[in-house]
């Protein structure tokens, strides 16, 4: 597997948190039916692909009608990346992956919330969509490595669908403390991650 498939698919694995969406999807629909969850389910995550399918698709052309260059992407995305992986190491909520308070209590009076807010922002959250338009437009016009980070997508993308059929034994498997845990490792990760794309686009920039 390619080096690029790889590191799309740990991007996009910490930036959507398909074990956390879950988490919070299972608080969010515990009055809804088995068959409601599965319809919402289906409905938020198809939703959210479309979305950030279109992020890829056109990210590279718009980051180029804007005159932002891959360099300033790589740095900009790098740092919005470890600002996330910050949040998630110190298990504290924020936009960039999660809701805000107004939101979750917003969505608590909601009886659907596959499209908000599961499908924007829980899984096509900014954290999410900026890595999208990055990566996609890292790869620039070569094809096969395009390939590889819309596959990574939609292979996170349906473990995140996996996730929330078994939402409600997830919660109960893991509990708060291990879901926090799971999230501090990944958030490690994730924030070398980040380091690595804004040397890389200091690098690109000549800066270094």
């Amino acid at each position: 597997m390619s080096e690029t498939a790889l590191v799309a698919f740990a991007t996009f694995f910490a930036t959507i948190g398909p074990v956390d969406v879950a988490a919070l999807f299972a608080a969010l629909t515990t009055r809804s039916t088995a068959a409601e969850r599965r319809s919402m389910a289906f409905k938020g995550v198809g939703i959210a692909t479309i979305i950030l399918l279109a992020f890829a698709i056109f990210g590279g052309a718009a980051l180029e009608r804007l005159g932002i260059t891959l360099a300033a992407m790589r740095v900009a995305g790098g740092i919005l990346l470890f600002l996330i992986a910050v949040d998630m190491v110190f298990a504290r909520a924020s936009g960039g992956i999660t809701t805000t308070e107004d939101e979750t209590d917003e969505a608590k009076h909601r009886q659907d919330i596959s499209v908000f807010p599961l499908a924007t922002p829980l899984i096509a959250g900014p954290g999410t969509m900026g890595s999208v338009v990055m990566l996609s437009a890292e790869a620039g016009n070569d094809m096969i490595k395009l390939g590889y980070v819309i596959a990574a997508l939609l292979a996170v993308l349906l473990i995140c669908l996996g996730a929330l059929m078994v939402s409600s034994q997830l919660q109960r498997i893991f509990g708060v403390t291990g879901l926090n845990v799971l999230s501090r490792v990944v958030g490690v990760l994730l924030a070398a991650l980040a380091v690595q794309f804004v040397l890389d686009g200091l690098k690109g920039s000549m800066i270094i």
